[in-house]
């Protein structure tokens, strides 16, 4: 559509336009011609600026880059690394992130100088976190983390740190409101750190943030200042309680295998004394029955025997000697002082028969 410059200037004039009055191009194009024509080889410049306009869209993007070209101003393509060629500026640009750098963020503390020894700065707004026996635990960790998607991570987030940092707080304190405190001081640190990278890599993921969590590493876990003392007594008084648990068993250990051996062996011995009763039991009992069936074939014969045999079995450590009336007369009698335990009743006695 041709504008009307001279109705265009009335209106203008008379208060019923707004805006600067649009310049003529006529005019333009012969203020250009007349600059070029004052300049020595203008013509020359004017194509050297050219072909530089048009060699500045040659670019290399490096092995651990991603080259991302953007056209207006939107995300239009990506190129691997090596030379490439884009439109030049304004009308296409290119980005160049690095896609296998590994990156670091800190959270709860901050790295002051990188010296011998190294100093750092808490962060208490971070680090510290609620377990989930409601106990206050100092938690620093470190998180690393990766480019997975350029594309995404250039414009699906405004800034990556601030948002792996956010959620890498989040993840923590919701991983390690699940455990007691005993297991985040302790055993637990490995699976706490596991399931915080799992969570913080599913929340990314649902952000589209293009990043990829390599690690998350807890560097320093300890109550607050304010109570440190009294958790380690109590630790102190949880170690002593493991040792004497340890003792206890140990001693029970020792203990135990002895009174076994020994009530076994006094098990052992009832139960050979046990046969042995019951054996010499069962023998007096043959023993009987068999002089009980001699005694019934002759009774007379049997009853002397049995008299002879128990005053031989009465008298046979006796000291006395016992003889005839007869025999006896005969004999002088004669006290026997080379033998002890005689003093007395070692005489030759008398036994007159009746």
């Amino acid at each position: 559509m041709a504008w009307d410059w001279e109705k265009l200037q009335r209106k203008q004039q008379s208060g019923g336009g707004k805006g600067p009055t649009p310049p003529d191009l006529d005019q333009f194009v012969e203020k250009l011609r007349n600059f070029r024509s004052r300049l020595p080889g203008g013509t020359i410049l004017v194509v050297l600026g050219l072909a530089v306009w048009i060699l500045s869209g040659i670019y290399i993007v490096a092995p651990d880059e991603v080259g991302v070209v953007k056209r207006f101003g939107q995300m239009a393509y990506t190129t691997d690394s090596g030379p490439h060629y884009h439109f030049p500026y304004p009308i296409e640009t290119v980005l160049r992130p690095k896609v296998t750098q590994v990156r670091r963020l800190e959270v709860g503390f901050r790295t002051i100088s990188q010296g011998q020894p190294a100093k750092y700065q808490s962060v208490p707004q971070e680090s510290l976190m609620l377990t989930g026996d409601e106990n206050i635990v100092d938690v620093q960790f470190i998180v690393q983390y990766k480019v997975k998607d350029a594309p995404e991570f250039l414009f699906n987030v405004a800034d990556p740190d601030k948002t792996v940092r956010d959620a890498s707080e989040a993840s923590m304190r919701q991983v390690v409101g699940k455990n007691k405190i005993d297991e985040t001081l302790t055993t637990g640190k490995f699976r706490i750190q596991q399931d915080t990278k799992d969570l913080l890599q599913e929340t990314l993921d649902l952000y589209k943030a293009g990043i990829s969590v390599t690690a998350v590493q807890m560097q320093d876990v300890h109550p607050p200042q304010a109570v440190i003392d009294a958790f380690k007594d109590v630790a102190s008084a949880k170690e002593d309680k493991n040792k004497f648990i340890n003792d206890a068993q140990g001693y029970q250990n020792d203990i135990l295998p002895k009174a076994q051996g020994r009530a076994a062996e006094i098990v052992n011995q009832a139960l050979a004394y046990s046969e042995t009763v019951i054996n010499k039991s069962k023998g007096d009992a043959s023993r009987f029955t068999q002089i009980l069936a001699e005694y019934n074939k002759a009774k007379d014969v049997t009853e002397k025997r049995l008299y002879i045999e128990t005053f031989e079995d009465v008298l046979r450590n006796s000291s006395k000697v016992i003889v005839g009336e007869q025999v006896g007369r005969q004999l002088l009698p004669l006290l026997p002082l080379g033998k002890k335990g005689m003093l007395q009743g070692s005489a030759t006695s008398k036994e007159a028969k009746p």
